[in-house]
Parts: C-alpha cells; sequence; structure tokens
C-alpha cells in the first residue's frame, strides 16, 4: 500500500491515477475513512468486496460531487431535492430509488441506492478529478470504536492501493435515512442529526 499525507494536490492526483487504473484509495470523509473505487469498474468493485472482505449482496453507497451529480444516479422528487439541498454535503447517506445509470451491483432488491455528499474536500476533490461518484465503503479497523487511525487502517487493509493519511479521526458514521418513502425511514442514527426525519416518522 502506498500512503501519501495530504499536503497538497499530489496526493489528489496519485488517488484519481490509481481509481483510473482500477485501484482502491482509502481517503478522509467528513465522518471515518472511506474505502472507495471507480463505480464503473466491475473489476475494482471486486476488489473492494474482497479488501473488506463482505458479500457482494450487501450494496455499498455512491459518493458524489454534487446534487446535479447524484440527479444522474438517484431519482429525486421535489421534496427530496430541496431535502438534499439544504442537508448536504454533511453526514448523511440517503436511500433513493436508482436510475438505470447505477450497475445492479450497487442496488438493493428495491432498485434504490444509497447517496452520499461528504463534507470533505480532500473526497469531493477527488470525485471532482475523477468526473465521476466513487463506490464506498467505511474503511473501519477491528477492535476499535473511539477513532479512525490511519496507521491501524494501514495494517487492516493492506491490500488497497493508497491510503491518504489525514491523521486520526474521530469515530463516527454517517446517518442512514431512506427517503424513498413516506414518511422517511431512519436506517442508523449517526453523525448526522435525524430529529427532523423522526419528526416526519411520526
Amino acid at each position: 500500500m502506498e500512503i501519501m499525507t495530504y499536503t497538497d494536490n499530489q496526493a489528489v492526483d496519485r488517488a484519481v491515477e490509481i481509481l483510473q487504473n482500477g485501484g482502491v484509495v482509502i481517503y478522509p470523509t467528513d465522518t471515518l475513512y472511506g474505502m472507495g473505487c471507480d463505480f464503473q469498474n466491475s473489476q475494482a468493485i471486486s476488489k473492494v468486496y474482497n479488501i473488506k472482505k463482505i458479500s457482494k449482496r450487501k450494496p455499498l453507497s455512491l459518493l458524489c460531487k454534487d446534487l446535479d451529480q447524484i440527479s444522474q444516479y438517484a431519482q429525486l422528487s421535489n421534496s427530496a431535492f430541496r431535502l438534499l439541498k439544504k442537508l448536504l454535503p454533511g453526514p448523511y447517506t440517503f436511500i433513493l430509488p436508482a436510475t438505470h445509470a447505477v450497475p445492479k451491483i450497487l442496488m438493493n432488491n428495491q432498485r434504490k441506492v444509497g447517496i452520499r455528499v461528504p463534507d470533505n474536500p480532500i473526497c469531493l476533490e477527488i470525485i471532482e478529478r475523477l468526473g465521476s461518484p466513487l463506490l464506498s465503503t467505511s474503511a473501519i479497523y477491528e477492535g476499535d470504536t473511539d477513532d479512525n487511525d490511519p496507521q491501524e487502517i494501514q495494517k487492516q487493509y493492506r491490500d488497497a492501493d493508497l491510503l491518504i493519511d489525514s491523521g486520526i479521526l474521530e469515530y463516527s458514521q454517517s446517518s442512514v435515512i431512506d427517503i424513498s418513502t413516506i414518511p422517511p425511514i431512519v436506517i442508523r442514527q449517526g453523525k448526522g442529526p435525524i430529529e427532523q426525519f423522526i419528526h416526519l416518522t411520526n
């Protein structure tokens, strides 16, 4: 695994190069470190699943740069658009109906897809430069629930191609909200406040 400290665009340049060549990159987000690849590269997707040692039946999320990009891969009602415009970028994963541009491996049985726009400049710059979303999963290492230490991540996920070291991140996960239903369903409470969604479900 190659390790680069984020100090300038060199780390982003290298990340994009690796992603374009079917590699897997670990990067900081606004919650914890993520692990991702080009979502259009089936071999890279398989590599992510193998590194994480998870079943391919588990759909992973798409990291997008903005609402325009989201609209290419998720069907947005007017109310969903207003909600996402208000809350993103931020620590949320929103479950939405997928468009035909989303590979089947990224959808659940209901043809829904998880979408994130992380509030992290490194992550967003990678997506911008790559020109397409990242397939993404969390790079959580076993035996810790307090922080996200890149040195420990390196030990656990040696088969990833690059780790962008942005220091230790506080352990936190995104809140996962299914807004494809009325009312919305809170699937996981994380860093993003969920009070407004609880209000909508009552």
